[in-house]
């Protein structure tokens, strides 16, 4: 989830809802990689229904109804952020999947939808799978299972042992110590529920501050 609850600009009753027959189109997009997920269509039960539930929620044009994406499968889109563009007529919907998004079985509808190059944001996003999945064996489950104590404790430890090898170690032992530390600070970041996104927006409104 993000820090503050999702915003909407322009407001509601500032849409072109007339445009379109009442149907905004809504371009959904990964928080975490920027990779395009789908293309659906909001009116304004459905993006109301989202910014107030947190789920992405469409106007189905085959069903004539509301459906939540997720709402059979599980797998949700958890709303991060929504703007309209220049002439508010269309939606960007910014979300973090809980599972495929293409009801194949894909990330993406788009199969070769671009993502930007941040591993970062893909390995987010799999502690995410491993914190709801839990699957035995893998360390990142042992971490979430031992608590927020242990995560903390880890944080700590790796935060040391980076400001230890900046002061003694050449400049391979810093990196390994950064990237322990950056994994387990992603560790405890959505042990609280939340994700790298929620760090990135902080810093970027600083930037624009």
């Amino acid at each position: 989830m993000s820090l503050e609850a999702p915003t909407l600009t322009p407001p509601i009753d500032e849409l072109a809802w007339d445009k379109q027959g009442g149907l905004l189109p809504t371009v959904v997009q990964d928080a975490d990689t920027l990779a395009v997920l789908m293309l659906g269509y909001m009116d304004r039960d459905a993006l109301k229904t989202t910014v107030d539930s947190g789920h992405v929620t469409f106007f189905s044009r085959s069903r004539q109804r509301l459906w939540t994406k997720g709402e059979s499968s599980g797998h949700f889109l958890e709303l991060v952020a929504v703007e309209a563009d220049c002439d508010a007529d269309t939606l960007l919907v910014l979300a973090r999947p809980l599972g495929p998004t293409c009801h194949l079985g894909r990330t993406s509808c788009f199969p070769q939808a671009p993502a930007h190059a941040s591993f970062l944001g893909e390995l987010d996003a799999l502690i995410a799978t491993r914190e709801r999945e839990r699957p035995a064996g893998s360390y990142t489950t042992s971490l979430f299972e031992g608590g927020m104590r242990r995560i903390a404790q880890k944080v700590g430890e790796e935060g040391v042992e980076t400001a230890l090898a900046a002061v003694a170690q050449p400049d391979e032992e810093l990196i390994g110590e950064a990237a322990d530390l950056l994994y387990h600070l992603m560790v405890l970041l959505r042990a609280r529920g939340l994700g790298l996104g929620d760090v990135e927006a902080l810093l970027r409104a600083r930037h624009r501050a």
